[in-house]
């Protein structure tokens, strides 16, 4: 459906083009206006060759769950940048891995410190508020 649009439109622009340039081409124009119009013409074309490499630089294209930028611009320095944050958040996740087990084996060995140089009866072991008393110290402290 769009496409059929877009070459309607195309149809329309080139067919006023053709009737413009058959006007200009029965009137006589001074030089200087035909010069003008000349350059308006050359610069009109390299404006719109600039505007087509950069859509063509610049296209994507989705499939099958990938999104893939299009063109010749990834060379080997490009592709190792888009890893970077990658490789980023892998060494991220990583540390804070390795960072939670030691705060985790830090708070085990702590418990363990404390029970055994701690005097307690040996019925305070077998207390369900023990882990409390662990955290909070003995009352009066």
């Amino acid at each position: 459906m769009t496409n059929a649009i877009t070459q309607h439109q195309d149809f329309l622009v080139d067919r006023f083009a053709l009737k413009v340039t058959a006007r200009l081409n029965e009137s006589s124009l001074s030089h200087d206006i035909t010069e003008r119009l000349r350059v308006a013409r050359e610069q009109a074309v390299l404006a719109r060759k600039k505007v087509l490499v950069l859509n063509t630089a610049t296209t994507s294209s989705f499939s099958g769950g990938a999104i893939a930028l299009g063109g010749d611009g990834l060379n080997w320095a490009n592709r190792i940048a888009s890893a970077l944050p990658l490789l980023a958040l892998i060494a991220g996740l990583i540390a804070f891995n390795i960072i939670q087990m030691d705060d985790r084996a830090r708070e085990l060995a702590d418990v363990d410190v404390q029970l055994l140089t701690d005097d307690l009866p040996p019925a305070a072991y077998a207390d369900p508020g023990f882990s409390q008393y662990l955290k909070f110290g003995p009352p009066g402290q």
